[in-house]
């Protein structure tokens, strides 16, 4: 399985992003995806996770309310859209899939919010 992200840039805070993860290979295998960052000397963390299904979709304390995940299984593509951006988002935000007993991970994607 291979994972591609997109959508990350600059962004005034307040504003909006949407991130896109575009998975190819053995995507049949894929069961619960997911959003992860890493700020610079932090820690990844979660930021968001949905079910193969999607539907049900867990979030970090941290952006409730502000970002919302989804899934399009006939596209093979899972998307993170972030309102109201700050500055304490910015980080690099990787796509994760489980498929059996894997994890498979994207290259990640660079979301600067400028105050």
């Amino acid at each position: 399985v291979q994972l591609v992200e997109s959508g990350g840039g600059l962004v005034q805070a307040g504003g909006s992003l949407r991130l896109s993860c575009a998975a190819s290979g053995s995507t049949f295998s894929i069961n619960a995806m997911g959003w992860y960052r890493q700020a610079p000397g932090k820690q990844r963390e979660l930021v968001a996770g949905i079910t193969s299904s999607g539907g049900i979709t867990n979030y970090a304390d941290s952006v409730k309310g502000r970002f919302t995940i989804s899934r399009d299984n006939a596209k093979n593509t899972m998307y993170l859209q972030m309102n109201s951006l700050k500055p304490e988002d910015t980080a690099v935000y990787y796509c994760n899939a489980e498929g059996g007993l894997r994890r498979y991970w994207g290259q990640g994607t660079q979301v600067t919010v400028s105050s």
